[in-house]
């Protein structure tokens, strides 16, 4: 009783209909004992306003009438987006697939404020204990850090992310294992193995895969950043990079954030698709599961970091230049930006390469002193 009072006391600043709303959420509470003649003396507003009030907002035809109806119908879509490949989405996943999909721009904090509403919630991301196993069974063969989170400057097919997680399915709590190989220019996931054991061969398998996709274009001499985990520090890894002429980088000892892209790809795939796993007791659905999400994820997952595209799209829209929302939202100037970069990188690579091929004629291995991206002067 006490603290609805001094609700109803702290009404400073706020409209009559606002006061209405609160007395009329009052007087519906449990319990309340509070009389309507103290609740408008309290709230500042006249006995006659507040009925008159209640009497139009029942009434068909009435803007509280007309703005339940509409919430109603709107929350329908966010239900609908929500719910979509069985992907758990927040308020921006929410905004931006009803963009895509329905053409609609409806405002974040109307999606916020209706999700709150209807109690609709989104899991909230927790830390990954992954990495305390992986540091325990690290070796030596640690390479230097080339990268030094320069994740986004040199375009699409330079600078490679891999990782592993895990996860449990089944009633039993089976565990699984994920290796994953991402664009850090377009998030595009480029390879992903998922495997029963712990043992190497999967992450190796994943370098093989990356090379057996027809639509994945890996720049000569491409460098690929992992954390120090025993999978990448081990002689049959470093020695297949080597073949694959892929420069290897490492992120500092117990330093997440030297690898943060691929660390938020593990956590939002958790967050969207866990739930999920408690369910599926065959590895096989485990993976047809993982699947889905990963064709979801490059084709359907629309990121703001991304001008509000998927990771595909953001791919096609920097080799065409062509923003696909333009006639639906403005074309993001810290992207133009951000392209006009990456290709300047590019223009400098090719004219440095050209130069090197005039002067010397012997080398065949060129690198800016500034870049951790160095170029062989082949064709594979």
């Amino acid at each position: 009783m006490h603290q609805q009072k001094a609700t109803l006391q702290d009404t400073e600043g706020q409209t009559a209909r606002e006061k209405y709303e609160l007395i009329d959420r009052t007087l519906k509470s449990k319990g309340n004992p509070l009389t309507i003649s103290y609740l408008c003396e309290s709230a500042g507003v006249s006995r006659s306003g507040y009925y008159a009030w209640a009497k139009r907002k029942d009434a068909p035809g009435s803007y509280p009438c007309q703005k339940e109806a509409q919430d109603e119908k709107d929350f329908e879509l966010i239900l609908e987006a929500f719910k979509d490949r069985k992907c758990d989405k927040g308020r921006r996943s929410i905004h931006m697939w009803l963009l895509h999909k329905k053409g609609i721009l409806m405002n974040e904090k109307k999606v916020s404020r209706l999700m709150k509403k209807y109690k609709l919630f989104c899991p909230i991301r927790k830390a990954n204990p992954t990495r305390r196993m992986m540091k325990a069974l690290k070796s030596s063969n640690v390479a230097k850090n080339l990268l030094e989170r320069r994740f986004e400057e040199y375009g699409p097919g330079y600078v490679l992310l891999t990782d592993i997680t895990y996860f449990f399915y089944s009633a039993s709590r089976r565990k699984a294992y994920l290796s994953v190989v991402k664009d850090a220019f377009t998030k595009q996931i480029l390879a992903y193995v998922l495997s029963e054991s712990f043992e190497e061969d999967f992450v190796l398998e994943t370098i093989e895969q990356l090379y057996k996709n027809p639509n994945t274009t890996i720049h000569t001499d491409a460098m690929i950043h992992s954390d120090q985990g025993s999978h990448y520090t081990s002689h049959r890894f470093i020695q297949l990079l080597k073949d694959k002429e892929l420069r290897q980088s490492m992120s500092r000892r117990g330093n997440c954030w030297d690898n943060a892209p691929q660390e938020s790809f593990f956590g939002h795939m958790k967050d969207e698709i866990g739930e999920y796993f408690k369910d599926i007791e065959e590895f096989e659905k485990l993976k047809g599961t993982v699947d889905e999400y990963m064709d979801y994820y490059n084709n359907e997952r629309y990121q703001y970091a991304l001008a509000k595209l998927s990771p595909n799209m953001f791919y096609e829209y920097y080799k065409t230049g062509k923003y696909p929302l333009i006639d639906l939202v403005k074309e993001p100037v810290k992207i133009i930006e951000k392209f006009k970069k990456a290709r300047e990188f590019q223009q400098g690579l090719s004219s440095t390469s050209e130069s090197s091929l005039s002067n010397d004629s012997s080398s065949n291995r060129i690198q800016d002193k500034d870049s951790p991206v160095s170029i062989i002067v082949a064709t594979r």
